[in-house]
């Protein structure tokens, strides 16, 4: 129990449903669908429209998502892969002739065809229950009336929108400047798309008008994006992969996706007796930061379109876990991998819903950096992915760009079982962190027995670019002890990353809990 003298934020437990978001809107909207009728699916639906418009930096109609879905009266859970692919004239060859050793963030040849609204459609017909232009209702009276920005949005929001350009700087930054807290903002022509996919289907957003739109702006800066590419855009169902830690079942969504990363960090863990050492010591977090490092090395090596990802058994195997744990020396930080191109983020939203009938959805919905590419549909203003930004120009590597290809993802769904059922869905978000952070999490609540808000409240560390980054919640002596270590420690520039998860108690009681690093909370009923 944690100490109400303190701050801090408390489980969420309800009966019927609940719902935990970055953005109080959105699962505020998710729980009214869930009151109305609709189930999980739905609601998530419904969550994610919404956060569309309440965190654009985040996440947008033309961004990419991953899905875990667990229908009622079943413990079988279904992996639905939204990410897009890259248009067929995409070629490394070309950007490396231009003199790029990397994708370019803020251009063209990072926007990939945007895979998300396929997946929203392809969920709503195998598992909602309602019709979108209901599911949408929140999310486009929001964008025409106008939605309260956050305050987290709000910091975020001027501190990353330098890079938005032509009709994204109209949209987003009204008089020139970023909307404080508080203040409405609008994105008319996001309803007017929502209006369009609720009565046409997937139609009305990768053929005609609006695909015309994306297809024109992104050909008039010097694109390589045609109509045939966003129409011939489509999701993929499948099944999650798995591994165990601590007597529970991991279920991460396959490769592109790098869920595979998460479990191989703990696969490395569990070769340490993690639950010996203190939760906020230096011990735990050396022993958490080498594991990510190996684990991070592993992923940039093998990870890529499942196509083209031919490693993944090995990457999984309980071999490698233990060569690898046997490089960890406790006593002394190692190098960092070796860096490839793949570029690296810390905008994304997670939410997930429970019904009363334990439909449970995990859900992670992105367009990589803030803002995207920075670029906008002219005509509609939808928002623009860089998640080509995720290929390598190495040439020869499984991640490497070409044409219709689907680059390595960060952004990972997760979902946990004992004993053949479903216990929680939960993400972390964080770009590149959140492999580590599914670790980081799992660990706090396998290994130390914190209930999940307690899990998602302690501090993180994350190692990036040769320097660990600690959270100020990190005692001082903890910092210290890292830096002896050889670590090269450093304050983490933000808060890192942000969770949602839904414990579903035996009792039948949902038990949610939400980030206090982000805007949102946990809503049941």
């Amino acid at each position: 129990m944690r100490d109400f003298e303190k701050p801090g934020r408390s489980a969420v437990f309800a009966a019927n449903g609940v719902c935990a978001t970055s953005h109080p809107l959105a699962a505020g909207a998710a729980v009214d669908i869930l009151k109305a009728g609709g189930n999980a699916a739905d609601a998530a639906l419904a969550a994610a429209a919404v956060l569309g418009v309440a965190e654009p930096h985040m996440c947008a109609l033309g961004g990419d998502c991953f899905v875990l879905i667990k229908p009622a009266g079943t413990e079988t859970v279904h992996a639905l892969n939204g990410s897009g692919r890259a248009p067929a004239a995409a070629m490394a060859e070309k950007l490396r002739a231009e003199g790029h050793s990397t994708v370019p963030l803020n251009a063209p040849a990072a926007v990939t065809i945007p895979g998300a609204v396929d997946a929203f459609c392809a969920l709503s017909e195998k598992h909602g229950r309602m019709e979108l232009g209901q599911v949408f209702g929140a999310a486009i009276r929001y964008a025409e009336e106008g939605i309260p920005v956050a305050p987290r949005v709000a910091r975020d929001w001027a501190a990353q929108s330098d890079h938005l350009q032509g009709a994204a700087r109209d949209l987003h930054l009204p008089g020139g400047k970023a909307p404080k807290a508080g203040q409405l903002f609008r994105a008319p022509g996001q309803a007017e798309v929502l209006r369009r996919i609720a009565r046409e289907g997937r139609t009305g957003f990768y053929e005609g008008e609006v695909a015309e739109d994306f297809a024109t702006t992104l050909q008039g800066l010097g694109g390589w994006h045609t109509m045939e590419d966003f129409a011939a855009t489509s999701c993929d169902w499948g099944d999650p992969i798995s591994s165990t830690y601590n007597g529970f079942e991991l279920l991460e969504h396959a490769p592109n996706g790098q869920g595979a990363t998460a479990m191989l960090i703990l696969n490395i863990l569990s070769h340490f007796d993690l639950a010996a050492m203190d939760p906020l010591g230096p011990e735990r977090a050396h022993i958490e930061a080498e594991a990510t490092k190996l684990g991070y090395d592993a992923r940039n090596r093998f990870l890529a379109d499942a196509d083209h990802c031919t490693r993944l058994a090995h990457m999984l195997a309980p071999e490698t876990a233990t060569n690898l744990a046997a490089l960890i020396d406790p006593a002394r930080a190692m190098a960092d991998p070796a860096r490839l191109s793949e570029a690296v983020h810390r905008d994304t939203v997670y939410l997930t819903v429970v019904d009363r009938d334990r439909m449970a959805v995990s859900f992670i919905y992105s367009i990589y950096h803030p803002f995207g590419s920075g670029i906008a549909s002219q005509k509609y203003g939808i928002m623009m992915q860089n998640r080509g930004a995720g290929f390598t120009l190495e040439e020869g590597h499984a991640n490497e760009m070409a044409p219709g290809k689907r680059p390595m993802h960060t952004i990972i769904p997760a979902m946990l079982r004992h004993e053949g059922r479903l216990v929680m869905p939960f993400g972390v978000m964080g770009g590149a962190y959140q492999a580590c952070g599914h670790a980081h999490f799992l660990t706090n609540l396998l290994d130390y027995g914190m209930a999940p808000q307690a899990a998602i409240d302690a501090p993180r560390a994350f190692p990036e670019e040769g320097m660990l980054n600690l959270e100020s919640t990190y005692p001082e002596a903890t910092a210290a002890a890292l830096a002896e270590r050889g670590h090269k420690v450093q304050p983490a520039p933000d808060p890192i990353g942000g969770a949602q998860a839904i414990w579903m108690h035996d009792s039948g009681v949902l038990e949610a809990a939400s980030d206090p690093r982000k805007d949102g909370c946990a809503i049941g009923y």
